[in-house]
């Protein structure tokens, strides 16, 4: 006999319980300091963001996906990549959830535990970012670029923005470092090594 099936949170294809993670809402509250079960899902946080049409699921429905416990769907989903963090959603949420931070802990979880990253070059300009400030203490937009360009191999895409940047002095042809480098690299040692 199948497992019993519940609606999907949009719509699609059922999921069997036997899927589910009963003990995911309760790790996600506690790594994310956020209380989900407050969630009404009134779709504030959706209205607000100013990406969620590029989105898979909105945000309130990552929500429901960590409620349900459907930690395969909520870790390989392509909205806790596209999410920028701006905190649109949480400032706008009536309950006061963070719900940046529980996308950023959706994101740490489904590095951790080799899940399938739904969008590869989001995640490689982000390494490109954390290697530009763990090296040079600040983000260098041009030597960032430039790598991120290599590892994805499009090099002409995006040019005339590029261009456009370097004309009006947006992006500055050599690197500038922090005075203070080794304070910024200490943030990129674990908290156990430190």
């Amino acid at each position: 006999m199948n497992p019993p099936v519940s609606a999907s949170p949009r719509g699609g294809a059922a999921i069997r319980f036997a899927e589910q993670d009963r003990f995911l809402v309760r790790d996600i509250q506690r790594l994310s300091g956020t209380n989900l079960s407050s969630c009404f899902h009134c779709r504030t946080c959706g209205n607000g963001c100013p990406f969620v049409q590029a989105m898979d699921y909105p945000p309130n429905a990552i929500i429901r996906l960590v409620q349900f416990g459907m930690r395969q769907r909520a870790l390989e989903s392509s909205t806790i990549w596209i999410c920028v963090g701006c905190h649109t959603c949480s400032v706008q949420c009536p309950m006061n959830i963070d719900i940046a931070a529980v996308m950023a802990t959706l994101r740490r979880l489904a590095l951790e535990e080799g899940a399938m990253i739904a969008e590869t070059n989001i995640l490689d300009f982000h390494r490109e970012v954390l290697h530009s400030i763990k090296r040079y203490g600040r983000a260098h937009k041009l030597g960032i670029m430039l790598r991120y360009k290599a590892r994805v191999r499009q090099w002409f895409a995006d040019l005339d923005v590029g261009l456009k940047m370097l004309a009006r002095r947006k992006m500055d042809l050599r690197a500038s470092k922090v005075k203070a480098i080794s304070e910024i690299t200490r943030l990129f040692i674990p908290h156990w090594k430190r």
